[in-house]
């Protein structure tokens, strides 16, 4: 049997091994912090942490230690999550509007350690991202109810910006006011169009004016300054607190199903290994020949992507001519989509992969 010091000597070694290998672990921990910040990717990656732990059970033959070293690389995981946190700190997020708007609180769900840079239009964001003054940039673009966000799928068409992670945010629409005013005192409200579409029927059943505003906090903001009980706002109830507003109906939108997707813009496009759940966005043109949309429709199909949408918007260049903005299922980067890519080449004048992202980062919160 072996003495107390000789036992001791070969934890000494092992720790040695551990400690390199941890170095070695974290450094490239660090590497991946620096790919998700130049993509607005997350830290957390579901898929990937219960590949790891599923490997730390086929790894350890001793059944006893399996338990442990599945704690072990659960506590790893933890410490890498917290590292890339650490590394991903300073990141500049733009967005258009003011804090309590919508997109100010997609940010801090998407980035919470993230600084939130507010810009006064949709594309003074997305420029500030291309120009590198920002890391990333959220912006809307489709609303359940309303529909597509126009100007940003404009930038998508003509930016240099990629698409890599979509969140889903609840909306709900609030009247706010200043301090004193009710139902029948106001007359006038102001807001984004997309929030005046949002409640339209409120808004009739009460005979408002309306006047459009380019972002619901500003809104808000504005009928604070104005401090005029006949004026009155529609945003969140974040934006009512964060400038003295009173919340003077609540969840006055049309319907209670209502949701705006934003999506994540980076630099660099995020090339994902082939998953099961990927979607991807892309825009073209097609040519001008007869059936010619109808064919780039069946290339897709034929190489087994499902389409989730497809919308067509003005070209802004050229008098009745459009571009088409496409969302589909699959990953576009593997072998089939990179044929249906080439065979799309003979119909379309324009093709961009705006870029993809993971259904489930996609999902409602």
């Amino acid at each position: 049997m072996k003495s107390l010091e000789e036992l001791r000597k070969e934890i000494d070694l092992a720790d040695e091994q551990i400690a390199a290998a941890f170095c070695k672990r974290m450094q490239a921990v660090r590497e991946i912090a620096d790919y998700k910040k130049e993509r607005g990717l997350p830290v957390y990656d579901a898929a990937r942490e219960e590949e790891i732990l599923r490997r730390a059970e086929e790894r350890v033959a001793d059944e006893e230690l399996r338990g442990y070293y599945r704690l072990l690389q659960n506590d790893l995981m933890g410490l890498s999550r917290a590292y890339q946190q650490k590394a991903l700190e300073g990141m500049k997020i733009a967005y258009c509007g003011t804090a309590g708007a919508f997109a100010a609180l997609a940010v801090e769900k998407l980035f919470p350690n993230a600084a939130a840079v507010p810009f006064g239009d949709f594309a003074a964001a997305y420029r500030a991202v291309e120009a590198g003054e920002c890391d990333s940039a959220v912006l809307p673009v489709e609303n359940s109810f309303a529909g597509e966000v126009g100007v940003v799928c404009d930038l998508l068409f003509s930016g240099q910006l990629y698409i890599n992670r979509v969140m889903t945010l609840d909306v709900t629409q609030n009247l706010l006011a200043p301090k004193g005013s009710n139902l029948q005192t106001i007359k006038r409200v102001v807001s984004h169009p997309q929030a005046l579409a949002q409640c339209a029927s409120f808004l009739k059943k009460h005979g408002y004016e309306q006047t459009e505003f380019s972002n619901t906090a500003l809104a808000a903001k504005y009928v604070a300054e104005q401090n005029d009980p006949t004026l009155a706002a529609i945003g969140t109830r974040e934006a009512g607190a964060l400038f003295g507003l009173e919340t003077v109906a609540a969840g006055i939108q049309d319907s209670n199903r209502n949701s705006t997707r934003f999506v994540v813009l980076s630099r660099t496009e995020c090339t994902r290994p082939r998953q099961e759940d990927d979607c991807f966005f892309m825009v073209f043109t097609v040519k001008n020949q007869a059936g010619a949309l109808a064919k780039a429709i069946r290339i897709i199909g034929d190489h087994g992507f499902n389409m989730r949408g497809l919308h067509s918007r003005p070209m802004r260049s050229l008098v009745w001519q459009y571009y088409f903005y496409l969302e589909c299922e699959g990953n576009v980067r593997s072998p089939e989509g990179l044929k249906m890519l080439e065979e799309l080449q003979s119909v379309c004048d324009k093709l961009k992969v705006v870029g993809s992202y993971s259904c489930r980062e996609g999902e409602t919160v």
